[in-house]
């Protein structure tokens, strides 16, 4: 247990000095008690003393007085909170082909529209992360509920050259085994959605991909973003950029997902709606120090009803 105010733990200081002296008193007592050499007499003219029952509103006391100090030092714990685990990671291609015009105002912004209102519309139980893909594939966005933070990052994705839709499926498989500690052994519901025009260039072959994604019970959606007439400007040169609808649609159909043409994040929900449900914990250090207070104030309400009781006075 950590404590975020230690400075109040100095109070127990004086808490421990009225116990010690509550004790010295007890003994002088005892000390100085009167004596009676007659004991069968004494036991039949003096009253029954209350024995123990003396020290109950006392020990009550002291007790409320260290859970209050230890309540005000603010302890923290470690706690495990509840976590829906199920995820969906969508994968977004940032090479330059989406750059291309037959699709308005361009693939790439098409492209980015249609994750932001997926995002938007996302239930909040579901954790979000976020794949861009180009020549190589990062993982932008670890999967997380906080939607602003993909959105941000859909907003910040700039193009590239190259293409490996290969590397961006292994890369989305990553982000969903770290999830958390026990993703590997009991990995969590989810979905890989691809935003792409199909068009591989680099890395590992989508065959590999779908071998992967199949070993791992994650269905990849895809959306197609293009149209066989797509051409971009580079270097003064125009290239033609076709779609591979085809491409995309056997990554789809091969590992269990639907494969789209230029969706809008509206016609997305289909992809989350069989994902199912996992509620897995994470640790967190939490201030539990209404616990303290909450048993310190139960102390006192002991202390206080026990000498009333028993003995008709207020500690």
């Amino acid at each position: 247990m950590n404590f975020l105010a230690p400075q109040w733990l100095l109070l127990l200081i004086p808490v421990a000095a009225i116990v010690v002296a509550y004790l010295v008193m007890q003994l002088r007592r005892s000390k100085y008690a009167v004596r009676f050499t007659n004991l069968d007499l004494l036991t039949s003219v003096a009253p029954r003393g209350p024995g123990f029952r003396r020290h109950v509103p006392a020990a009550a006391f002291s007790v409320m007085l260290v859970l209050l100090v230890i309540g005000f030092a603010r302890p923290t714990a470690e706690v495990q909170v509840p976590r829906e685990r199920a995820t969906v990671i969508v994968a977004f291609d940032v090479s330059a082909s989406m750059l291309a015009e037959d699709v308005e105002p361009t693939r790439f912004a098409a492209a980015q529209q249609a994750a932001r209102r997926f995002a938007e519309g996302l239930p909040p139980r579901f954790n979000l992360g976020l794949v861009a893909f180009s020549q190589y594939a990062s993982i932008a966005v670890p999967a997380t509920t906080d939607r602003q933070a993909v959105l941000d990052a859909v907003d910040r994705l700039s193009t590239s050259a190259g293409t490996a839709i290969g590397e961006a499926v292994f890369a989305s498989l990553d982000a969903i085994s770290t999830i958390d500690a026990q993703a590997g052994a009991d990995p969590p519901p989810a979905h890989v959605v691809l935003l792409s025009d199909g068009s591989i260039t680099t890395g590992r072959s989508i065959a590999e991909a779908v071998g992967e994604a199949t070993a791992r019970r994650v269905p990849v959606s895809t959306i197609a973003y293009g149209t066989p007439r797509g051409m971009i400007q580079m270097d003064g040169r125009t290239i033609q950029v076709p779609v591979d609808g085809p491409a995309l649609k056997d990554l789809a159909d091969s590992t269990g997902g639907r494969f789209y043409e230029a969706a809008s994040g509206d016609e997305l929900r289909a992809v989350y709606d069989d994902i199912g449900s996992s509620v897995g914990f994470r640790v967190e250090r939490q201030e539990v120090w209404p616990w303290f207070v909450g048993l310190g104030l139960l102390g006192a309400v002991v202390a206080a009803g026990t000498s009333l009781f028993w003995f008709s006075r207020i500690p």
